[in-house]
């Protein structure tokens, strides 16, 4: 428990067990008495996929600077799940990447992947929250609303009741407020109701849907790897991942933009598979003990919510996660912008006293979100069917990212960097470097 002296305040609630909400928790337990996490599903850290995480059946990965976060928070948790089952691996030397089609060279890294489903990594994170002496866990309560001060310019708690009614709504007390109950979030509708100015919102409608299966191994297409990835491209808007994880199982999610979905019979999986790219995955399947039929999940648009931009907003409340940002899912960046923002709050509890919103919204913004926002942004926008505006300095980096693409074929400095700015460990700017550069203008056009 936090010394006194040290104390920003007596109790924090968190809203949502999601993995926002324990990246939160735990940073939150270093600075306040108390930490309450709420959420409508008992959270118990069983294997089972969550009712409040729909996309929970689907492949799920912390990117390599989530990777470090998530160590950095709770050290040796990597260590932990590789014994308890996980796949691991170098995310340049032991994934099988195409991009366009082509096969970037292999190359190390030194960039550690751990593969697991999303249960399993939500289960060892929990497990590791749980231990910690002053959280509280309070599953199964629907969260009403916000409770304040008569002139509602702070938060000062929560209004909650168990999930299905029959008892008495009740009031948790807190100094501050977290929300981390993801993209569905009603705090933003709440603070309209009480006077505060709406909270901005960006919008890009890209249509995903993606279906999984998951499968037992009954011969290995790996050799050394851990995971296949067919990346989608603007000339064949569909991909998917084939990646181990605990139990010696394998997940594989396909997936399509502006509705062309991965159908949900398995024919028409298999189908949709052997229209992928390059052949791997659909010929890696083929041998495979399907576990079960597969399930789809649709995500129609990314959304991202400008708290920084608020002129006017309660003391004693944040933000975090997907509350913040939801990102399109096949680029695999939620997850580590949310652990980017669990830094964020922590350095502004760092100072010893309760975070100022617009400061830390700010830092979130500049610190977390921007840069995924953008590059996903761009990224999207290479599809023709995406509505935005594709400016001059879009264009460019979509050209750049095609040599980039290409390059890395020829070059595996070019793909260890390109992997880096993927991993969110470096930005786009590193591959505008002029040694950098050079390498990539005269790989391109050698693999032209």
């Amino acid at each position: 428990m936090t010394p006194a002296r040290q104390r920003v305040g007596e109790h924090a609630v968190v809203l949502g067990g999601s993995m926002s909400g324990l990246f939160a928790a735990r940073v939150l337990s270093d600075a306040y008495e108390k930490v309450t996490v709420v959420d409508r599903d008992e959270l118990t850290g069983d294997h089972r996929v969550r009712r409040g995480v729909p996309q929970g059946r689907h492949l799920h990965a912390l990117q390599a600077r989530g990777q470090q976060v998530i160590e950095e928070l709770f050290p040796g948790i990597s260590d932990e799940m590789i014994a308890a089952g996980a796949a691991t691996g170098d995310v340049g030397f032991h994934t099988r990447w195409y991009f366009n089609g082509k096969q970037p060279r292999r190359v190390r890294t030194g960039l550690r992947a751990v593969a697991a489903s999303r249960p399993f990594l939500e289960r060892h994170v929990y497990e590791r929250v749980a231990t910690l002496p002053n959280v509280v866990f309070r599953g199964g309560h629907d969260i009403l609303g916000l409770e304040t001060t008569p002139d509602r310019a702070r938060v000062t708690g929560v209004r909650v009741q168990a999930h299905g009614g029959g008892t008495a709504e009740e009031s948790i007390g807190a100094d501050l407020v977290v929300d981390a109950t993801g993209r569905g979030s009603r705090v933003p509708a709440w603070l309209e109701d009480l006077g505060f100015p709406r909270v901005e919102e960006s919008r890009l409608k890209v249509g995903v849907g993606y279906t999984t299966c998951r499968y037992r191994l009954t011969s290995d297409p790996y050799d050394d790897e851990i995971s296949i990835a067919v990346i989608a491209s603007a000339d064949l808007p569909r991909g998917a991942i084939m990646t181990k994880v605990e139990d010696d199982l394998v997940t594989l999610t396909a997936y399509g933009i502006l509705g062309d979905h991965p159908p949900t019979d398995r024919d028409g999986f298999r189908v949709f598979l052997k229209s992928l790219a390059v052949p791997d995955i659909y010929e890696a399947v083929q041998d495979q003990e399907a576990l079960e039929d597969p399930v789809a999940f649709k995500y129609p648009v990314s959304v991202r919510r400008h708290f920084e931009r608020v002129a006017r907003f309660p003391e004693g409340l944040l933000a975090t996660g997907d509350s913040v940002c939801s990102f399109n899912p096949t680029y695999a960046q939620g997850m580590t912008v949310a652990s980017l923002g669990a830094l964020v709050l922590r350095e502004h509890l760092a100072s010893g006293s309760a975070p100022v919103a617009g400061a830390y919204f700010r830092d979130v913004a500049h610190r977390a979100v921007d840069g995924p926002w953008e590059a996903m942004t761009i990224n999207d926008l290479a599809f023709p069917g995406v509505e935005g505006r594709r400016t001059l300095s879009t264009r460019m980096a979509h050209a750049l990212t095609s040599r980039v693409q290409a390059a890395s074929t020829r070059d595996g400095a070019v793909t260890e960097a390109f992997l880096r700015v993927v991993g969110l460990i470096d930005p786009p700017t590193t591959l505008m470097r002029p040694g950098m550069l050079t390498r990539i203008l005269r790989g391109s056009r050698a693999a032209s």
